[in-house]
């Protein structure tokens, strides 16, 4: 197994401390520490001081004082901060694929070629977007009063990411955000606060002002509370699970304050009898077990008409049989460890339940020899589970895929959306019509087609249902983080008399 000394370059200048505000690291004030455990090991690569109350409080009041100063940036000036952003990101990809690796578990060549040129990818799409803060214009639609509309930015955004892409889910917090004008104050997950702070450190040096990105690394309950609820934060953006999800919505509201939540996901695979066979398995393998299954928009039910489905699960089960569990540093690893033996643990007890009124095809175990100390979890294929059984009602977050059959399609449509979720889906057809009609019907904020988990910075991801609203990525993202305000001229004195009349009277 790997050296995490070796692989973490840049642990001796985060011995600074965890949190990142006005400009600067500093050590948390909570009197409490965490530890980042390499979830490949369970070797401790990493331990900080937790932030309080006191540190949400400096990076508010931080990100507060450079609103003013930023938000009057030009959207120019921004833009080129941001495209000055995106090559500091590209000359420390390196340090950014080890660090996310190692603190997630993910395979190297995974954050090498999808984690780490996505967030450059997003950061030069937003530096574009920065340019086009774009109201609408004018016209004289009451008499002779001219009116426009402003997109101005908010103020200060409070934002909570999630353990599973702890750098992605960063950027989609951060770079709409002050794209648009507005401050931010990120809370990353308490397993996984590394490469959060190495953005706003890369933003820095881009030359972004201080105050302007700010991360604090603490717990839900304190800090994450603390940041949600408090009185100078105009916004949240917040990503995580449906319950802690309507928490946090249930403390935004004392504010009043915009929310935005991408929440859980229990994303249907509908296989329709005409699909290329071959052409799901390979998505259904894939689309399960990224990032080891801990994705909400994994493909975690596959509903197969009934003609495919006995060939469709002994494919899928062997090629899961083929897939390479190992050191997330080697080469040959197609699959790391789960982020916690903890995490790992529930899994493996939704697997353990289903065996009851499930079949396990395979997989369903942890593997031992030189993988036992880490966080690993077979990829696991379970068939002929109910509808409504705990398997494929809940979500799992983990490297399990359960396979449904159904008869028409009417049946296969019903059933995809029969959960409370609705983040993504996708269904497999060579019938044009057929595909069409699914992704009228299923009712998530994406439906891919013969592909399952692509996305791209120029288009929405976001939920339906109990998956939240709001959008991250794309222009959509981007307005999200303004107010809107109408402005309206009165053109004459005459105007402005009459308007006094009518309300009025004469006087």
């Amino acid at each position: 197994m790997h050296d995490p000394g070796h692989r973490f370059p840049a642990q001796e200048r985060l011995a600074a401390g965890a949190q990142y505000i006005a400009g600067r690291l500093t050590h948390g004030t909570s009197g409490r520490t965490f530890a980042v455990v390499d979830p490949a090991t369970g070797d401790e690569v990493y331990t900080y001081e937790l932030a309080g109350r006191d540190d949400v409080d400096a990076a508010v009041a931080a990100a507060r004082a450079a609103f003013p100063g930023w938000a009057g940036a030009t959207p120019g000036e921004r833009s080129d901060a941001l495209h000055r952003f995106a090559a500091v990101l590209a000359e420390r990809a390196e340090e950014f694929a080890r660090a996310e690796s190692l603190q997630c578990g993910k395979p190297l060549k995974l954050t090498r070629e999808f984690d780490v040129p996505g967030t450059i990818d997003n950061t030069a799409f937003f530096a574009g977007a920065a340019r086009h803060l774009q109201g609408q214009s004018a016209g004289e639609y009451s008499g002779d009063h001219t009116s426009y509309v402003r997109r101005e930015p908010l103020g200060v955004v409070g934002s909570i990411a999630p353990w599973n892409y702890p750098l992605q889910m960063a950027a989609w917090k951060i770079l709409p955000a002050i794209a648009a004008g507005n401050t931010i104050v990120l809370k990353p997950a308490e397993l996984t606060p590394l490469t959060s702070l190495l953005f706003a450190e890369a933003a820095t040096a881009a030359g972004i002002p201080d105050g302007v990105v700010n991360v604090v690394t603490g717990t839900g309950l304190e800090a994450g509370e603390h940041l949600v609820g408090h009185a100078d934060v105009a916004m949240t953006s917040f990503t995580g699970s449906t319950a802690v999800g309507r928490r946090v919505a249930e403390v935004a509201t004392a504010t009043v304050k915009r929310l935005h939540l991408e929440l859980g996901g229990k994303a249907p695979f509908v296989v329709f009898d005409d699909a290329d066979l071959d052409a799901a398995v390979n998505g259904a393998v894939a689309g399960s077990l990224i990032n080891t299954g801990q994705d909400c928009t994994a493909a975690t039910r596959a509903y197969v008409q009934r003609p495919l489905y006995e060939e469709f699960v002994a494919k899928t089960a062997a090629l899961m049989d083929s897939v390479r569990l190992g050191d997330p540093f080697a080469p040959g690893t197609d699959l790391g460890p789960l982020i916690s033996h903890a995490q790992r643990d529930r899994v493996a007890g939704f697997v353990e339940r289903a065996r009851a009124y499930a079949r396990v095809v395979t997989g369903g175990e942890a593997p031992q020899g030189e993988l036992k100390n880490g966080a690993y979890y077979r990829p696991t294929l379970v068939a002929d589970a109910a509808q409504d059984s705990e398997i494929v009602q809940s979500e799992i977050f983990g490297p399990v895929l359960v396979v449904l059959p159904f008869d028409s399609d009417d049946e296969g449509i019903r059933l995809a959306n029969d959960t409370p979720y609705g983040l993504a889906a996708s269904a497999w057809s060579r019938d044009v019509y057929r595909a069409n009609r699914a992704t009228r019907e299923i009712k998530a904020g994406s439906v891919w087609v013969n592909d399952h988990i692509p996305i791209i910075s120029e288009m929405p991801h976001g939920g339906y249902k109990a998956s939240g609203y709001g959008k991250d990525m794309s222009s959509y993202s981007f307005e999200e983080y303004t107010q809107i305000k109408h402005v309206m001229f009165d053109n004459t004195a005459v105007a402005r008399k009459d308007w006094h009349r009518t309300i009025f009277g004469d006087r």
